[in-house]
């Protein structure tokens, strides 16, 4: 406390935090709205670039190339 009467420096109070309970969005890192890659799209081979499409709940990094048997990746 700079001048002793309990204040503190400029902007520092409560509500100036990013949390829930401080004024901040509080729905994560994303903030919440974000879209992602979603269920379309394709998964490309690092190795060879065969492309095929995406299969929803299996990321694309699990899964081997039918070709080359590289790892996938994302379009």
């Amino acid at each position: 406390m700079p001048r002793g009467d309990g204040t503190g420096p400029a902007g520092a109070g409560r509500g100036t935090g990013f949390g829930r309970g401080q004024g901040g969005q509080g729905r994560g890192r994303m903030r919440g709205n974000s879209a992602g890659a979603g269920p379309s799209g394709y998964c490309v081979c690092s190795h060879c670039g065969n492309k095929i499409v995406h299969r929803v709940a299996t990321p694309c990094y699990q899964i081997d190339c039918p070709k080359c048997g590289a790892k996938m990746a994302r379009e």
